[in-house]
């Protein structure tokens, strides 16, 4: 049977669009169901602020009256116009086993594309580096972890098949949290300590966590201008986001760096891996999956690492071996026994070597991909 391609155009079929995917992998004990009360929120263009600055297509593939593949286009205007790009991204590619589905998904973003005059596609990447990134192309075994994708090996073949080639890659590195610290790094905790005039925090409480959310977001538009598909954040963003992930974080695995005007130069952000309390609650929160979910945040013996940063002017006083010697003080306290690194660009060779130190162990690898654009 033909496959034909839709645009999303109402309620139902972005109700299709983001329920697809679990039963395209409802027999793959690996994948994460997302949380489904986030996707509504991202996928909806008068609560997402960041379809304000991209134009955006959603499409499903139909084979018949079944929905069998999924595919989102977006050109960030903002982000073409600061780096002087004219490229278009695609993300949250979902198809069954067939080449067919994916080609003809993949066949009509570049022709939307090219309506728009862009020049490059490359994926899976989304409004920016906020959503997860590249396609899982090593470490099929290992666990999935908050905001990262997953996908089956076939599919990162059916793209090279297209003619995409490496755009970067990302990789993910597994440490042992251990009963002790690298004596290297308890030196230079000790003397950035001493030295400098900074002040670390820690916080109990989401209340007490709240006032530093804007600060930390503030600093990310420093410490990641130079990364791959970053964005600086607005102001109304930075709210955006914090009202979203403010309620999940457990404030003992936020730690934040202040300097003697109490302004923030550095911080990390890590918690208490909960994918498997998603994947028990298909990722609903009601009526009772959130109880799957705070059970396996306090189950877990996995820490996360999800955001860290150190403002540019302060980068090698040993602010980052403060940020690592507490966060893993405060995993082995909280009986952890190992943590993600989560994702790391392929050419940051002082992170990746920082994770070294640890004694971690690249586990997994993502790429983002890329394909010239060529009209017909």
């Amino acid at each position: 049977m033909s496959i034909s391609i839709r645009e999303v155009k109402n309620k139902k079929d972005l109700k299709t669009f983001i329920y697809l995917p679990e039963k395209i992998h409802k027999d793959q004990p690996g994948w994460v169901h997302p949380l489904y009360g986030d996707d509504f929120h991202f996928f909806d263009r008068d609560k997402n602020k960041s379809f304000q600055s991209s134009e955006v297509v959603l499409l499903l593939a139909w084979e018949g009256s079944k929905a069998v593949g999924r595919i989102m286009g977006i050109i960030n205007t903002r982000y073409n116009e600061l780096r002087g790009e004219k490229n278009a991204r695609f993300c949250f590619l979902e198809c069954y086993n067939d080449f067919n589905i994916a080609q003809t998904l993949i066949q009509s973003v570049e022709s939307w594309a090219l309506t728009k005059e862009m020049t490059q596609l490359i994926g899976p990447l989304g409004f920016s580096d906020k959503e997860p990134q590249g396609m899982l192309i090593e470490g099929f075994q290992e666990q999935v972890v908050l905001a990262t994708n997953y996908n089956f090996p076939w599919l990162p073949q059916f793209l090279e098949q297209l003619g995409f080639t490496k755009e970067v890659d990302l990789v993910s590195y597994l440490m042992p949290v251990g009963n002790h610290q690298p004596e290297r790094l308890e030196k230079i905790y000790s003397r950035a300590l001493q030295q400098e005039n900074f002040s670390l925090l820690d916080f109990t409480t989401r209340k007490s966590l709240k006032p530093w959310v804007v600060p930390i977001f503030q600093l990310i538009n420093d410490a990641y201008k130079n990364i791959y598909g970053f964005i600086p954040l607005e102001e109304s963003e930075m709210h955006a986001y914090a009202k979203r992930y403010l309620p999940i974080l457990d404030p003992r695995f936020v730690k934040v760096i202040v300097d003697n005007n109490h302004q923030v130069v550095a911080f990390i952000i890590s918690m208490p891996e909960i994918s498997k309390g998603i994947r028990k609650a298909k990722g609903r929160l009601w009526p009772f999956g959130w109880i799957h979910i705070l059970r396996a945040s306090k189950e877990t013996k996995l820490l996360t690492l999800l955001l860290g940063g150190v403002a540019s002017q302060h980068r090698g006083k040993g602010l980052d071996a403060i940020l690592s010697k507490t966060i893993f003080d405060a995993a082995r306290k909280a009986g952890l026994e190992q943590v993600d690194s989560h994702l790391i660009l392929e050419q940051n060779r002082l992170m990746r070597a920082e994770c070294e130190r640890h004694n971690g162990k690249l586990h997994k690898r993502y790429r983002v991909f890329s394909k010239e654009l060529r009209g017909v």
